[in-house]
């Protein structure tokens, strides 16, 4: 089944701005300042880049799926994937949807054997482990870009500036060398 362009599923409110934005993982980094996982969102063109911070688990789940590591054993995300797949639903994509208190928020959009269209909450790195494993398109909502901004600028320390530095200056090669 080909993939549609998707529809915003999330509540609009007057601050909220539903423009989907089409993201890769560009890769997953450690935080130099305090050793946790980044998953590093760009958008395709380049321009803004989006990193959001994981746990250890999530992030050896995303670096298995970006290796295209099988394991042995089927993982939390395969588990989902083979239940989805069981059901006969689809994943057309996933949105990162809200950024709310130093929290991001994503949905994991299904279409329904019955064409259905439902979408799941879910945890970002949830999501992106769950899209990677199918190869589905991944989003983040225009207002989550402005939100993770401002916050940026409203709580800017001088690890977070290096930090930022880092990962504008980072050589894209240098992405995705995360290991357990």
């Amino acid at each position: 089944m080909a993939t549609e362009p998707p529809t915003s599923a999330s509540k609009p409110s007057d601050d909220h701005d539903d423009t989907l934005i089409p993201v890769v993982v560009k890769g997953l980094i450690l935080d130099p300042t305090s050793n946790d996982p980044i998953v590093i969102l760009r958008d395709e063109a380049g321009a803004r880049f989006l990193p959001i911070w994981i746990g250890v688990f999530e992030a050896n789940a995303i670096a298995l799926a970006i290796e295209g590591v099988k394991p042995e054993r089927p993982m939390s995300h395969d588990l989902m994937v083979t239940l989805l797949s069981q059901l006969e639903a689809e994943v057309t994509d996933v949105a990162v949807t809200d950024l709310n208190d130093g929290t991001f928020y994503a949905e994991i959009r299904l279409r329904m054997k019955d064409d259905r269209r439902v979408s799941v909450d879910a945890r970002p790195s949830d999501a992106v482990a769950v899209a990677l494993r199918v190869d589905a398109p991944l989003f983040v909502h225009s207002s989550v870009f402005a939100k993770a901004q401002q916050v940026d600028h409203a709580s800017r320390t001088a690890d977070k500036e290096k930090l930022r530095k880092w990962l504008e200056e980072v050589d894209p090669e240098e992405l995705g060398k995360y290991t357990m």
